[in-house]
C-alpha cells in the first residue's frame, strides 16, 4: 500500500516533502519547476490520458460552482495550460477580466499560445507568480480557483492566506485537488493505477517517468478533505465545503472571504 499523509503539516521549518522525499524548503520551487518544466509540452495530453478524459468533468463542476458572471474578475491560480480560463473568459465577457497565473513559465507560456491560438486574449492576463505570496491588491477578485495545484505549493497555509487577502469581500476560493477515497477497494485500484500505470506512461509518453512518480506521491501527500476543510478555516475563510467526486479521489472545495 502507498505511504499517505493525515496531517498535510510540513514537516519542520526548514524541510519539507517533495512526493515521498525530504527536501530542504528553499530548494522544492526548483525541484517542482523542473517537473513542470519536464510536462509542460505534453501536459494536456497526459492529463486526458491519466483521467481518460474525467479532468474535463472535473472542470467542468468547477466552471458551475464558480458563479462566475458577465463583469466579474477571476483568478485561475496555477492556471497552467489555460482549460479554466478558457471558460471563465466567456463567462465573464469583455467587461470582465481573467488573470492565468502560474509559477511555472514553462506552463504560462504553453496555455497563453493555445489561449492565443484558439483566438482568447482580450480579457485576459498572463501573469507569472507563486501562490505563497500574490502580487495582486488586496481585494481584487471575485473568485480564485487553483485546479490540481495546490498539492505543489510548499507552504499551503501561506498561500491560502494570500488568496484570502486577494479577494474581494464575499468572494469565493475554489480548491480542485485529488484527495482520499475511503473506499479500500477503489483505494487499492487507484494506488495500483498511480504507482505502475502513471510513471509508465509518462515514459512512454513524454520520456520522463519520474516527473510522474512524483506527482504520484504529492497526490498521497496532499491534505485529506477535513484536514484541508480546517486549513481553509484557520487561514480565514468561511462557510466552508468540499464536493467529493469519483468517489473521493478528487474534491473540490470552496470557502468565502467573509
Amino acid at each position: 500500500m502507498a505511504k499517505r499523509e493525515e496531517s498535510g503539516t510540513e514537516q519542520n521549518g526548514d524541510t519539507t516533502h517533495f512526493g515521498y522525499k525530504t527536501v530542504e524548503r528553499d530548494d522544492k520551487v526548483d525541484m517542482v519547476a523542473g517537473v513542470f518544466h519536464s510536462v509542460a509540452g505534453k501536459y494536456d495530453l497526459m492529463n486526458d490520458l491519466m483521467s481518460f478524459g474525467v479532468h474535463r468533468l472535473w472542470k467542468r463542476f468547477t466552471i458551475e460552482m464558480s458563479g462566475a458572471r458577465p463583469g466579474q474578475t477571476i483568478l485561475d491560480l496555477a492556471g497552467g495550460t489555460g482549460d479554466l480560463t478558457m471558460k471563465f473568459s466567456r463567462l465573464v465577457g469583455r467587461s470582465g477580466k481573467v488573470v492565468l497565473a502560474d509559477i511555472n513559465d514553462s506552463m504560462l507560456n504553453v496555455g497563453r499560445d493555445k489561449l492565443l491560438d484558439r483566438g482568447y486574449g482580450s480579457n485576459i492576463e498572463y501573469v507569472q507568480a507563486n501562490a505563497e505570496c500574490l502580487p495582486f491588491a488586496d481585494n481584487t477578485f471575485d473568485c480564485i480557483t487553483i485546479a490540481f495545484g495546490l498539492r505543489n505549493v510548499t507552504d499551503k497555509d501561506a498561500a491560502l492566506r494570500s488568496m484570502l487577502r486577494v479577494l474581494k469581500p464575499g468572494g469565493r476560493l475554489l480548491i480542485l485537488e485529488f484527495s482520499k477515497t475511503d473506499n479500500p477497494v477503489l483505494s487499492k485500484l487507484y494506488d495500483t493505477y498511480s504507482f505502475k500505470a502513471l510513471p509508465l506512461m509518462g515514459q512512454l509518453v513524454t520520456n520522463d517517468a519520474e516527473s510522474y512518480q512524483y506527482l504520484a506521491e504529492s497526490i498521497r501527500m496532499h491534505p485529506d478533505q477535513k484536514t484541508l476543510e480546517n486549513m481553509m478555516k484557520d487561514a480565514g475563510f468561511v462557510s466552508t465545503t468540499y464536493h467529493n467526486m469519483t468517489g473521493g479521489i478528487v474534491a473540490l472545495h470552496k470557502g468565502f472571504k467573509p
